[in-house]
């Protein structure tokens, strides 16, 4: 997964372009929202609720595929899968990376924000 990259210059690029002026309310809301959603993933695996769990992952894998985080989309999908598969034990770690990629594309994205 390393030689994929925290963002997908491309994408992000053509999201800016659509966006114009909204971007960085576009940029600003999805960070916000990751924070969110990583303390929701975090709730989740507290609780050993592996359905929320699943359902967390999935909603943050779309904006992060969305947004142009090819990364931490993939790091998502591998929490989804194991909550789907009820495998709570193997995603504590992968919350982990999810919180250490988001620090990283958050210090990307940031330049962006008004």
């Amino acid at each position: 997964m390393n030689e994929t990259p925290h963002i997908d210059q491309e994408a992000l690029a053509e999201l800016q372009d659509v966006m114009d002026d909204e971007f960085g309310v576009l940029i600003e809301t999805f960070l916000k929202d990751s924070r969110e959603r990583i303390a929701g993933l975090r709730q989740a695996l507290n609780g050993q609720d592996a359905d929320a769990l699943a359902q967390m992952a999935h909603s943050f894998k779309g904006s992060c595929i969305n947004i142009g985080a090819p990364r931490l989309g993939a790091l998502c999908q591998i929490v989804e899968k194991a909550g789907k598969e009820q495998r709570l034990d193997d995603a504590p770690a992968t919350v982990d990376a999810i919180e250490a990629e988001f620090r990283s594309v958050s210090d990307i994205l940031e330049v962006f924000v008004p």
